[in-house]
């Protein structure tokens, strides 16, 4: 059995997506249409625009997304390769969702570039840029972070409560936090005191995956009750739930508690391996969840297929 996984923000980098327009026609009516959907030059600066503006959140989300589509594109139309057919399960790491959804012929292209706009720019304006924070924990499990995260909450000057919580349970010994800087701070200072091996603050303009990002998930909800969702062809392993999901009212619902919920991926893997996968396809810029699938359990096979000669090798091989 074969999954096929879709990467989040932060595998961005300028330059994504030039050589798969470059090699294949589909692949640039994919950028095209995102382009279009959006009324933005979005690929130009995929391409070769400023790296500070294909960071920021509005313009990353679908700009990642597009990349995985023209894969999936090329794949399908130009190598005969159908993903719906072949795919046992697809999942997303964050944004990562909505490309497996549109991959899997739940969401239409252009409904999905549309949401993913509108999903950056809401959690880019949920919280004020320097209220919040996010971190890596390294060399710590989930069970731990889950316990700093609280004690950091409060603010042992005032007494005062602030918003500290785990985000992303990413593989074994890689956590993430997000809430207020300074109890994200205080997180960081209570790891290195329980024996973190490394603490990383993430350069990101927002809090995300927890209760700060409320504001956006009530527009996210206004937002996707916009759209129509069919059944995916392939189910859904859910940032929330790490099980199957194929009910596009209930993928409507997690969509919007994953804004403010925690990225189960360390879970959502090894559920899909309990579920007899035997290999992860990684579509998309990077190769950030084919680094983690082997970190979360060695004997899963994982390969990654973002450039044309890894698209054509993965055609071969087939």
């Amino acid at each position: 059995m074969r999954a096929f996984v879709f990467p989040g923000q932060g595998s961005q980098a300028v330059g994504m997506g030039r050589e798969l327009a470059e090699a294949f026609p589909t692949a640039r009516l994919v950028f095209e249409e995102v382009d279009d959907a959006l009324s933005q030059k979005l690929s130009r600066l995929m391409f070769e625009g400023d790296e500070r503006d294909l960071t920021l959140t509005e313009n990353a989300q679908p700009a990642l997304m597009a990349v995985s589509l023209a894969v999936v594109r090329v794949l399908e139309q130009e190598g005969g390769f159908e993903l719906a057919e072949r795919a046992s399960f697809v999942a997303g790491h964050s944004l990562g969702e909505y490309s497996a959804l549109c991959a899997a012929r739940c969401l239409g292209l252009d409904d999905t570039a549309r949401l993913l706009k509108r999903r950056g720019l809401a959690m880019q304006r949920a919280v004020p840029v320097g209220t919040g924070a996010m971190a890596a924990l390294l060399g710590l499990e989930l069970e731990a972070v889950r316990a700093i995260a609280e004690a950091a909450r409060t603010d042992p000057e005032t007494g005062l409560e602030e918003v500290c919580a785990p985000a992303n349970d990413n593989a074994p010994g890689q956590v993430v936090v997000s809430g207020h800087k300074d109890a994200v701070d205080r997180a960081v200072a209570l790891a290195a005191e329980q024996g973190a091996r490394r603490s990383i603050i993430l350069p990101v303009s927002a809090p995300f995956h927890c209760a700060l990002m409320q504001p956006a998930a009530d527009e996210m909800a206004e937002a996707l009750g916009e759209v129509t969702l069919a059944p995916p062809a392939a189910p859904l392993i859910s940032n929330v739930t790490a099980s199957p999901q194929s009910d596009p009212a209930a993928i409507r619902r997690l969509l919007v508690e994953q804004v403010t919920g925690l990225v189960r991926w360390r879970e959502s893997v090894a559920a899909m391996r309990a579920l007899g996968v035997e290999q992860l396809v990684e579509l998309g810029a990077g190769k950030v969840l084919t680094g983690l699938a082997r970190r979360i359990d060695r004997e899963l096979s994982a390969v990654a297929i973002g450039q044309p000669a890894e698209v054509e090798s993965f055609l071969r091989a087939e």
